[in-house]
């Protein structure tokens, strides 16, 4: 079990969440893991278990689970101060730049080269969501139930959800 380190100063929360906000692409799982190597492998900030059982919460709760994430560790660090700032800053960066993205799509997709480039992105998106996926469900699914329960949803979702 790792122990969580000193509750860092509000100012470096604002630096390194507003850091998230503007990396943290690829969707919830891309986020999570984002989340997860900044404040829980390097900074010590939660523990491993801290952050596992938070986001097992999240899931069970409506609305973007990376998101709520975010928020509680704000405010596990800071209070209500904490929570808001993060959830914010989590949010609001990503929005700007992919507000500032689709301008430059709209005005440039015409041209291939740009049209490239935007498929280079989205390559680049599904390997980090890919290699988010490997590495929560590495620490996620450590027991042979949780691995066959994971399977058993997944084939589960794949035969038997309707389409929308």
């Amino acid at each position: 079990m790792t122990v969580s380190t000193p509750e860092p100063e509000f100012s470096e929360l604002l630096r390194v969440f507003a850091r998230i906000g503007f990396l943290s692409f690829g969707g919830p799982a891309g986020q999570i893991a984002l989340m997860h190597r900044e404040l829980v492998e390097e900074r010590i900030w939660v523990s491993e278990e801290q952050y596992l059982h938070a986001l097992n919460f999240c899931h069970l709760l409506p609305g973007p689970e990376a998101q709520q994430l975010a928020t509680w560790i704000g405010w596990k660090l800071h209070g209500v101060r904490g929570g808001l700032s993060a959830g914010l800053l989590f949010i609001l960066p990503g929005a700007f730049v992919i507000f500032g993205l689709s301008v430059l799509y709209a005005y440039a997709a015409h041209l291939f080269w740009f049209a490239a480039l935007f498929l280079g992105i989205k390559a680049a998106v599904v390997a980090i969501v890919a290699q988010a996926l490997i590495r929560i469900a590495g620490r996620a699914l450590n027991t042979p139930v949780k691995r066959i329960l994971a399977i058993a949803a997944f084939i589960a979702l794949f035969f038997f959800s309707v389409p929308l």
